[in-house]
């Protein structure tokens, strides 16, 4: 019989990559294409193709970890349709780079990279991001989107991702904005919404291989956490 085709789906929490806050989580990444030199695309889009984000990556994925690597810009470049193809087909893993995850899928739908990247997964492309790159691949993810768009008055947003993981995400599920709490607001979310809820806190990642999931992470103490609404109430449960 033929070996089952693995497929595999890392959703990072939050940490800057560029000064190593989330190396253990990107070493078990690279790890998992069994190469010693894997081809690594970045999509930068939701940071607006930030050129420090990609040297940071450039820097731990290429010098440390030695992969190649490609960067796909869609905001400072128009690629063909035919070059964007070129690259998500090509590579061994597709990163997703954080930022305003509102304006990425937008873009993405309306260029067709949301099915390209469906197809890559199907085809066994080991898929990954952080932040807006973990969202991305959920039904939903709770989102600042907003604040990019307004700084001094938003709020936190569902937004919708690509399916490919049931549920509703939250990144940063430690973190805070000014005053804002994020935990406490996707708590309310869910609590409004229903469903599934996923917190992933900062250098944390859930690692999914064909749909069965399992927690790496780079910092001893960070979490992730199942919310889910019962008898009106919010629960929270750790994943082990």
């Amino acid at each position: 019989m033929p070996n089952k085709l693995n497929k595999y789906i890392i959703a990072i929490g939050g940490g800057d990559v560029g000064k190593g806050q989330t190396l253990a989580i990107d070493q078990e990444i690279v790890k998992l294409t069994k190469k010693s030199r894997p081809k690594l695309l970045f999509i930068p889009t939701a940071s607006s193709d930030d050129a420090n984000y990609i040297q940071a990556m450039k820097k731990t994925y290429g010098k440390k970890l030695r992969c190649q690597i490609d960067t796909l810009l869609l905001i400072k470049e128009k690629p063909s349709i035919k070059t964007i193809e070129e690259k998500i087909s090509s590579a061994d893993i597709i990163y997703v780079g954080g930022g305003n995850t509102l304006m990425m899928m937008k873009l993405w739908r309306k260029l067709g990279i949301d099915k390209m990247l469906k197809s890559a997964y199907n085809k066994g492309t080991i898929m990954c991001g952080i932040s807006a790159g973990a969202i991305c691949w959920y039904e939903y993810g709770h989102s600042d989107s907003m604040s990019f768009y307004n700084p001094k008055k938003w709020k936190y947003i569902c937004v919708k991702g690509l399916g490919l993981i049931k549920g509703t995400v939250c990144p940063h599920y430690d973190g805070q904005t000014g005053t804002k709490k994020r935990k406490n607001d996707f708590q309310n979310m869910i609590k409004k919404i229903g469903g599934l809820g996923i917190g992933i806190e900062n250098c944390c990642a859930i690692k999914f291989t064909n749909n069965a999931a399992e927690i790496i992470k780079s910092k001893s103490s960070a979490k992730a956490f199942q919310i889910y609404k019962q008898n009106k109430k919010i629960l929270v449960k750790g994943i082990v």
